[in-house]
């Protein structure tokens, strides 16, 4: 078996390895933890606090225990994982469990829809991703706004106390315990706890999610830190009918002044009046001499329009004078008269 480099950690050798110990990994897991994987699966569980009708996605599920713990509460589980024969021990394990569906997928760029699971979670996997980063952009891609990613990972004890022989412990007695189990996990498990002690510590990870986009980002030292229970939550995003058009932040056209308060033109002074009417002619020479009747119809003209008397109150036309006539047209009205009655000068 190709034993995969941590630094570079390709997909390949990984899923390689992971396929031969995959019909004992279960055991070996709860010999080498001596049954605290059992606890660490049930906090990771209640995090995540499944329920029915929801769709959950089980990353890096290797065998399906973890999915299985899931679906016991009723949610709809996707388990999965680049090992075909971890996926396949899984489908042979969990055959009747229709709640669970074994899916191979790279954690790097998923198979999914955008918004497609209301949680996500891995347990154990994440630090054998060959782009964590990546896989956790994708996790948050994948799970709709307002939900959560819940990962358990194995981490560095803050107390000294419990670090030295932690590390002495995944050194030198897990690959032996692994081998004498399985042969062939031996190299394996001695890959598994050099990746252990390369990756990061708690708030390293912990930064890693909040630049993924996680919000209210958390996590609790199980076990005295071996093993780091991360969570973060995908943000809500804002409803599309808050927000308004920017058309809208302008003040409506009643909220303007109406155009009735401004001045009319009748309320003019009549000086203004008085300037136009008496405005000399294009010709520059001198006006005629006015008839009567027309010089009573230009004063009346030089008065302002509301100045003027409503039509009913005006004196009946036959009520006014006759206006005075030249004497040229009196005498030629004569003459017809008289031609009229048979009259010759």
């Amino acid at each position: 078996m190709t034993h995969p480099d941590t630094a570079t950690k390709p997909a390949a050798d990984v899923s390689a390895m992971f396929d031969e110990v995959s019909p004992r990994y279960d055991l070996i897991n709860d010999v080498l933890t001596v049954g605290n994987d059992r606890l660490w699966r049930i906090a990771t569980t209640r995090a995540l606090a499944p329920r029915k009708g929801m769709r959950i996605l089980d990353l890096a599920a290797g065998t399906g225990t973890s999915s299985a713990a899931l679906a016991a509460h009723g949610a709809e589980v996707v388990a999965a994982d680049f090992s075909e024969g971890m996926l396949a021990e899984g489908r042979r394990r969990h055959a009747g469990n229709a709640l669970i569906d074994f899916v191979w997928a790279d954690a790097t760029a998923l198979p999914f829809a955008d918004d497609s699971f209301d949680a996500a979670t891995i347990s154990y996997g994440l630090r054998n991703v060959s782009d964590p980063r990546a896989a956790l952009a994708e996790m948050r891609r994948v799970v709709k706004p307002g939900g959560r990613v819940v990962i358990a990972e194995f981490s560095t004890p803050p107390s000294p106390i419990v670090r030295g022989p932690y590390a002495l412990y995944g050194r030198h007695v897990l690959p032996r315990v692994a081998g004498a189990i399985n042969r062939d996990a031996a190299a394996a498990y001695r890959y598994l706890n050099e990746s252990i002690e390369a990756w990061p510590a708690q708030d390293e990870l912990a930064a890693w999610l909040r630049e993924a986009g996680f919000e209210r980002v958390a996590y609790r030292n199980l076990t005295f830190g071996i093993v780091a229970l991360h969570r973060g939550f995908v943000p809500r995003q804002a409803p599309a009918v808050a927000e308004q058009p920017a058309a809208a932040t302008k003040k409506p056209a009643a909220a303007k002044k109406p155009a009735a308060t401004k001045k009319p033109a009748a309320a003019k002074t009549p000086a203004a009046a008085k300037k136009s009417a008496g405005a000399k002619p294009a010709t520059g020479g001198k006006t005629a001499p006015t008839r009567p009747a027309e010089a009573t119809q230009a004063a009346a003209a030089r008065k302002p329009a509301a100045a003027k008397q409503p039509a009913a109150k005006k004196k009946p036309a036959a009520a006014k004078k006759p206006a005075a006539r030249k004497p040229a047209d009196a005498a030629a009205e004569a003459a017809a008269a008289r031609e009229s009655n048979g009259e010759t000068e």
